[in-house]
């Protein structure tokens, strides 16, 4: 069973984005919408922001490599 991140634990993670930020990709659909808990609380399910991480660097490594 995963666990459960808040959003300081996205910062642990190395996600340097606002909270405003997130709310822009969640809506645009590229990043993991959050479950709601309660009025204010907010948490994210860790396997998918491990997953979402995974993407961006797969996304990375199929580049082209960099002065190319």
């Amino acid at each position: 069973m995963s666990s459960y991140l808040a959003f300081p634990d996205l910062k642990a993670k190395g996600i340097p984005f606002t909270r405003q930020h997130l709310h822009r990709l969640i809506r645009k659909g590229r990043f993991p919408p959050p479950l709601k808990l309660g009025e204010g609380t907010n948490r994210w399910i860790e396997d998918e922001i491990d997953q979402w991480l995974a993407e961006r660097a797969m996304e990375r490594s199929s580049r082209a490599p960099w002065g190319g």
